[in-house]
């Protein structure tokens, strides 16, 4: 039976919506097409057909989930507000619904260049967001700058607060790195 243009985007978008939460959730290598038809609730055969490669869903999940979370950024956000959700125990404790670079970072150095190319320009795009968000006094240089280290702490610090099986060790590194991109 053939199926709807409409139809196939919606199963393409709920393949994806299933895709980059299970590899913020599982990682990329413990994301299975088993586990992946199941969270989506698709064949193994719909999902070849829509991507053709398991490759390629990887780099169009990953694409989707640093679209998602752009979209959750208010415009004009204010930067303390976000370093304090970005920094919290609500994000740090679901990785499936998280940012993808804290989630995904250790895992790019062995995937493909088409994976790395998406994740790559998502970072790039997160340095941009958070570049135009700073001083207007700063030069453009010593924005980008800036946004370079403040992008860097905050994935760095979600990814160590996620690594530590200590609780108070992982919120003390929240609290300290929100503290410190404060000042």
């Amino acid at each position: 039976m053939r199926v709807s243009k409409e139809q196939a985007a919606r199963n393409r978008e709920r393949i994806l919506d299933a895709a980059s939460r299970l590899i913020r959730e599982r990682g990329i290598s413990g994301m299975g097409v088993d586990a992946l038809a199941d969270a989506a609730g698709m064949t193994h055969g719909s999902m070849y057909s829509q991507f053709g490669s398991k490759e390629r869903l990887v780099e169009e999940a990953v694409t989707h989930a640093v679209v998602g979370k752009e979209r959750e950024i208010p415009d004009g956000f204010a930067l303390g507000d976000y370093f304090s959700e970005y920094l919290s125990a609500g994000h740090r404790d679901k990785p499936g619904s998280g940012c993808p670079f804290a989630a995904l970072c250790c895992e790019m150095p062995r995937q493909s260049g088409g994976v790395r190319e998406r994740f790559t320009a998502g970072v790039r795009r997160m340095i941009g967001l958070l570049s135009a968000r700073m001083a207007s006094t700063l030069k453009p240089r010593q924005r980008e700058e800036k946004a370079l280290a403040t992008a860097a702490s905050l994935i760095g610090a979600l990814v160590l607060a996620r690594a530590v099986n200590d609780p108070k060790l992982s919120d003390d590194i929240l609290r300290a790195t929100r503290n410190h991109l404060s000042d």
